[in-house]
């Protein structure tokens, strides 16, 4: 399987790199995984040694620190640890975060061990990629990923400060981390936010919409979510409360919630959150993947990798797909979903909220101190002037709603959203842009893919090779 969306990443950018001009041999430079680590080491738990395999592959150096997620899972291999970094190296390039692209895994099921228990294969598993310099603020940044999260990162970033007891920049060794230890406000919704954003931003291009047929505008759409992790949660989330759409269909481990009026996703995640389960949850039917095949307007893979292949491709009925996972839909669907006519907004893209804020919390750690920490009294007093002025010029008073709006200031986690609404639209106008003017280019994948080759082949030129 693994394999499988290893060839699903490299034949995507085969056929950009071959619209893209570079010198010979680059694009196999740029198409190969740098360094793979294997990492084995021992914790001695319940009385016994444990032996544990861990990754960190460093797909692109191009720009350094590299950065990318680190996953718990038994799933994880090396070749998936590799399409993952392959993924990150064109992620980074495509929203212009001056990151290389790298990730990691450890091959564990973390329902298996206690908290207690999971800090100390953390803490060791962090021991053995900082001896490597597979952790640091200027080389190799992690961040959470599928099984992983702040406690994680919390963990990970205070055993390098312990190993370097002198690096002032210590905290900035990985992101996602508790905004308590150097977090950053808003990380934690980033990736699902940034999916909410990529949508609103296609819907801001009629000619795109008019593409899959459907109406204008988010409200009342409705959405199939697979997934209620992190990601798929947030992304449900904004979309149902702040977009008016409707989320029909939740699918999760061992079945779906499924409610044609919409469901209420708080209400369905702390369900998940009391009872570990969907299951007794109003609207659950006992099912599989084959509730991605129901009538709907959005689909949006949100859990892993290869969901949608070519045995199920031909039953997808959504007119909109947005790849909120990595690699959801394998190469060998791409086409048949292209021949439907499903458009299909595309990982590299859809799911970089996650890089772009992580991008965010690395230059807070580095710089010392909070966003709009030093400007938010200034605006709050220059706007208060504006409005004093207006007042006095019209002799009425102005409206408590705008008046409120206007003095709150710029804090944190407004600062982070305006950053990643504008990275994310700013990157589709370039998506869209390619899409629709380069007949060569037959979907959005590949014009999101040949963008970011285009800047990797620009980085690489400017270091003379």
């Amino acid at each position: 399987m693994s394999n499988v969306f290893l060839q699903s990443v490299e034949d995507v950018y085969n056929k950009a790199a071959s619209l893209v001009e570079m010198a010979p041999g680059l694009s196999e430079k740029i198409k190969v995984t740098n360094a793979s680590y294997i990492v084995r080491f021992g914790v001695r738990l319940r009385g016994a040694m444990q032996t544990f395999t861990g990754y960190r592959c460093v797909h692109s150096e191009h720009f350094e620190p590299v950065k990318g997620g680190i996953r718990y899972s038994l799933d994880v291999s090396l070749e998936e640890v590799e399409a993952l970094a392959t993924l990150m190296t064109f992620k980074c390039a495509l929203v212009e975060v001056p990151f290389g692209g790298s990730k990691g895994g450890l091959h564990i099921n973390p329902r298996d061990w206690t908290e207690q228990e999971l800090e100390r294969i953390t803490r060791r598993f962090t021991q053995e990629l900082a001896k490597r310099d597979l952790i640091s603020p200027s080389q190799n940044v992690p961040a959470p990923d599928m099984g992983t999260g702040e406690r994680e990162m919390a963990w990970m970033a205070d055993e390098y400060r312990r190993l370097n007891s002198v690096e002032i920049n210590a905290w900035a060794c990985v992101t996602g981390k508790p905004v308590g230890k150097g977090g950053i406000q808003g990380r934690v919704e980033a990736t699902g936010r940034g999916v909410q954003y990529a949508l609103r931003a296609f819907f801001d291009h009629p000619a795109d919409v008019k593409k899959t047929g459907l109406a204008p505008g988010l409200k009342n759409k409705r959405v199939i979510v697979q997934g209620l992790g992190n990601v798929g949660y947030h992304a449900a989330l904004f979309l149902s409360e702040e977009d008016g759409a409707i989320i029909t269909h939740v699918l999760e481990r061992g079945g779906a919630i499924v409610n044609p009026d919409g469901i209420n996703i708080r209400a369905l995640k702390d369900h998940m959150n009391t009872h570990g389960t969907a299951e007794s949850y109003d609207g659950f039917v006992a099912s599989g993947l084959e509730m991605l095949e129901q009538d709907a307007d959005i689909l949006i893979p949100a859990a892993m990798e290869m969901v949608i292949t070519e045995d199920n491709a031909s039953r997808i009925k959504t007119p909109l797909i947005i790849e909120a996972a990595n690699g959801p839909i394998t190469s060998a669907a791409d086409p048949i979903l292209n021949e439907k006519g499903i458009v299909i907004i595309p990982d590299l893209y859809a799911n970089a909220g996650g890089v772009t804020v992580s991008y965010f919390e690395w230059i807070k750690n580095l710089s010392h101190i909070r966003f709009g920490r030093m400007q938010r009294r200034e605006n709050h007093d220059h706007f208060s002037a504006i409005i004093n002025g207006v007042e006095m010029l019209t002799g009425k008073p102005f409206p408590d709603t705008f008046r409120e709006q206007a003095l709150t200031g710029s804090t944190e986690l407004t600062l982070v959203r305006s950053g990643l609404e504008d990275t994310m639209r700013e990157a589709y106008k370039h998506i869209s842009h390619e899409w629709n003017t380069n007949p060569d280019v037959k979907d959005m994948r590949v014009a999101a893919m040949k963008i970011a080759v285009e800047r990797v082949v620009q980085s690489y030129g400017s270091l003379g090779i």
